[in-house]
């Protein structure tokens, strides 16, 4: 039963206390779930590619798991609204995470590793939303920008540290070993979630209803559409992320091909080096994203962030070298790093006292994810017939589109993104 602290938009002294305890494990379930999260994923390309496949069946089938995470979006963000199981949401997803992990492993077939993918992408539809939800009702609208940044550094460093040792016990053991350590790590983010205190979590300001709002409505799929179409700044954000992931989704796939591929580094130790330069400027992006949103609000911020992977995209269609890593993966850290802050605190702030915050994220998830899981069938195919120079130039104009987007649309945008500093 609620009290009367609670009635009034407060908070009695234990739920403040189950606040504070739950933030550590909060990060630490960012770190951890990093790993789980993406287990063998930067790994697919070069381990398929060791066993017979070619460019092409390799983009395709992470198109697939793509797709399926896209159409999942929506419905996991209005699930996350509803539930006040989220901390179960997140155990059972990084369970299902590791276990299609696991069939790739024991079989390379076709079917099997579409089913891996599709499976692999609905469980990380689930998760994302997921620990956004908990965040939000932990810290409420007034601190989620800055915790939700030191999430993001964790979850980068989560990913820089699981990469760095993917690639040496690929290297010292084998590529299967990177399946058990993705499975370590999902043990750990499971513990880590189980630390969260269930009762530090207030499930109405984890869906936006943090002013009282009604909350009679139902959230759904429908729902979460209406409210993306009836907000212009997130119609402009959604179709300039489309566009970005368009180019950005198969770039770091497709790279470490281009180098593995012409002898120019041990498949293990070379994917291992993408993630981790990737990773380690991408703790320091997100945590400079959280000080400039603060300060100057989104627009800005974003604005670089698709900014980069023209740059990005000309680096790696020149350089295809080892040391190129270096370069087009930095400019891949300042881009993601700094809209893994961006752009889920925008959309809090522009769904705030809806009650759908979580399906408008997955509405933005879903239209971006149109160009992210259409990317690795595009840059693939882009690079069996015309090269992997020629694939990187034209992955990386389609960034040209993003950006601009939000130049056309700064009146538009500029108001929403400067909420931030409210």
């Amino acid at each position: 039963m609620a009290t009367v602290a609670d009635t009034l938009g407060g908070a009695s002294p234990s739920r403040d206390d189950a606040r504070r305890r739950a933030t550590r494990p909060l990060e630490a379930l960012n770190f951890f779930m990093a790993d789980m999260q993406a287990g063998i994923g930067p790994f697919l390309g070069v381990f398929l590619q060791q066993r017979g496949w070619t460019a092409g069946p390799i983009g395709s089938v992470m198109t697939a798991g793509g797709v399926a995470g896209m159409l999942m979006t929506v419905p996991a963000g209005a699930f996350i609204d509803h539930t006040e199981k989220k901390r179960l949401v997140v155990i059972v997803t990084g369970i299902c995470t590791v276990m299609a992990s696991f069939l790739i492993l024991f079989s390379q077939a076709g079917w099997v590793v579409t089913v891996s993918q599709v499976a692999t992408a609905i469980a990380g539809a689930a998760i994302g939303p997921a620990v956004t939800g908990m965040t939000l009702g932990i810290v409420r609208q007034k601190g989620f920008n800055a915790q939700n940044g030191r999430n993001q550094a964790w979850n980068h460093a989560g990913n820089m540290v699981g990469a760095g040792l993917s690639g040496y016990l690929g290297w010292r053991f084998g590529m299967p070993a990177i399946f058990y350590l993705a499975a370590a790590f999902g043990v750990l983010a499971i513990t880590s979630v189980l630390m969260i205190p269930e009762k530090a979590i207030d499930h109405r300001a984890a869906r936006g209803l943090e002013k009282g709002d009604d909350d009679g409505a139902d959230a759904g799929q429908a729902e979460g559409f209406r409210a993306l179409l009836r907000n212009k700044p997130m119609l402009v954000l959604a179709a300039a992320l489309a566009c970005f992931h368009l180019g950005n989704g198969a770039m770091l796939p497709l790279y470490g091909l281009a180098v593995v591929g012409a002898g120019k580094g041990n498949a293990a130790i070379f994917t291992a080096e993408t993630v981790v330069v990737a990773q380690a400027v991408m703790i320091v992006a997100a945590l400079v994203a959280t000080r400039m949103s603060a300060g100057r609000g989104y627009w800005l911020v974003l604005l670089i962030s698709f900014a980069a992977l023209p740059v990005r995209g000309a680096l790696a269609g020149t350089f295809i070298e080892h040391w190129g890593v270096w370069p087009v993966q930095a400019l891949d850290g300042i881009g993601a790093g700094l809209q893994s802050v961006a752009v889920p605190g925008l959309v809090a702030c522009l769904l705030n006292g809806t009650g759908r915050v979580n399906v408008g994220q997955g509405a933005v998830m879903t239209v971006q994810g149109v160009g992210a899981s259409l990317s690795p069938a595009i840059g693939g195919w882009l690079a069996q017939e015309l090269g992997y120079h020629v694939a990187f130039y034209i992955l990386g104009s389609f960034a040209l589109i993003s950006v601009a987007l939000w130049v056309v649309f700064a009146g538009v945008v500029r108001e929403a993104c400067a909420t931030a500093q409210a």
